[in-house]
């Protein structure tokens, strides 16, 4: 039986915390402010404006500029977003290995698709990608399983033969809301120090190489 499986993007299949942090210090030039070191900004990267603009200046969307804020930094985020963005190591063979083998995979991201397609395109994955769906491409955005199911639907697949693979905490809520499997991506944003294990995923990844052989024990089960 096919299965198919599911990536978040940043921080799962791409790298894109350099240039996500580039626009955040932006920000804070705008504000006469010194950039913040790029580590600052990582662990922030899968959380999207809101989580960079709280890194960046401290401010919470019921900020006055709040919104100001956020659409300038998305506006200098996709003039640079490809800059410095990569896949991770080892996303390449693991992709390909999917493929080989029969599996067919797809992104569900909360990056908005205007800023997603793009870089999906740009790093090469689109000819092979059977569905993207972004933040916007049904009426909720993760936790919520929404965009879950509807990339499984437009996949042609049942939820139930399906995985999802991602390094927040959210991913892991939305896929298993969706009735999939799932997989955390533990070299992603979310951080040495988060515990992991409490949000009882199927498996956990280390690396991209890890989680081939977690899609092989899941689908034989």
């Amino acid at each position: 039986m096919q299965k198919l499986v599911l990536f978040d993007f940043d921080g799962t299949l791409a790298d894109t915390a350099p240039d996500l942090a580039a626009a955040a210090n932006k920000q804070r030039a705008r504000k006469g402010l010194p950039p913040l070191p790029y580590e600052t900004f990582r662990p922030y990267a899968s959380h999207g404006a809101r989580g960079l603009l709280k890194a960046a200046l401290n401010m919470d969307p019921d900020h006055p500029e709040y919104e100001i804020f956020r659409q300038q930094f998305l506006t200098d985020y996709e003039q640079d977003m490809t800059t410095l963005t990569t896949l991770f190591p080892g996303v390449k063979s693991l992709l390909a290995t999917l493929k080989s083998n029969g599996y067919t995979w797809g992104i569900v991201t909360n990056k908005m698709e205007y800023l997603a397609v793009p870089l999906v395109v740009h790093l090469g994955l689109y000819t092979d990608c059977a569905v993207t769906v972004g933040g916007d491409t049904t009426s909720h955005a993760k936790p919520h399983p929404a965009p879950l199911l509807h990339a499984a639907k437009a996949a042609g697949f049942e939820p139930a033969d399906c995985i999802y693979v991602g390094d927040d905490e959210r991913d892991i809520i939305a896929g298993k809301a969706a009735g999939m499997a799932t997989i955390v991506a533990a070299y992603g944003y979310c951080g040495k120090e988060t515990a992991l294990q409490a949000w009882q995923a199927n498996a956990i990844a280390q690396s991209p190489a890890d989680i081939w052989p977690a899609v092989q024990e899941w689908a034989v089960n």
